[in-house]
């Protein structure tokens, strides 16, 4: 083999090898079902005056310190009452059955339940240029009916659903 039939392979080989694969992943909000479980945990130990963050990340199995932050957003948002310090403890601000599963996801900023994918529009194509707008609509209908439902349901009947299973 000659030497330029050589670099010929090996830039055809290196072009073979170099092709990047590109992989678009969803992240996953997962704030809001963890800030329920703080929730369901607190109502379930109600009455228990030393519930700390470390309780609550075992039972949640993440770090305390991804806790408190969830639980900053909650204390915020007047759902819980925390302590600081070494012996720092949380309890629900309210009785279960005066928190709606939408007051927690407003309280963590959870994201909306679906949303649009960013692209640049192609002019030439109809559906590229009007897809964006007649989707928000039917997501928005969805989203209020989400919060709708969340509404309707309270911490208490989370727990009482979690004692009966």
């Amino acid at each position: 083999m000659r030497s330029s039939e050589n670099n010929f392979s090996k830039i055809s080989l290196a072009k073979i090898l170099s092709v990047t694969i590109v992989v678009t992943v969803m992240a996953v909000n997962t704030q809001f079902s963890i800030a329920v479980h703080i929730m369901a945990a607190l109502a379930h130990r109600c009455g228990d005056k030393d519930i700390t963050s470390g309780d609550l990340a075992a039972s949640v199995n993440t770090s305390p310190s991804f806790v408190r932050r969830v639980l900053a957003r909650l204390s915020k948002s007047g759902l819980v009452e925390t302590t600081m310090g070494k012996s720092g403890a949380c309890a629900l601000a309210r009785e279960p059955k005066d928190v709606s599963l939408l007051d927690i996801y407003r309280a963590v900023g959870a994201p909306k339940a679906f949303s649009i994918h960013d692209y640049n529009e192609q002019k030439a194509c109809a559906v590229s240029c009007r897809i964006k707008q007649a989707l928000e609509k039917a997501l928005d209908k969805t989203q209020t009916a989400m919060e709708s439902g969340l509404a309707d349901i309270s911490l208490k009947q989370i727990v009482s659903d979690m004692r009966r299973n």
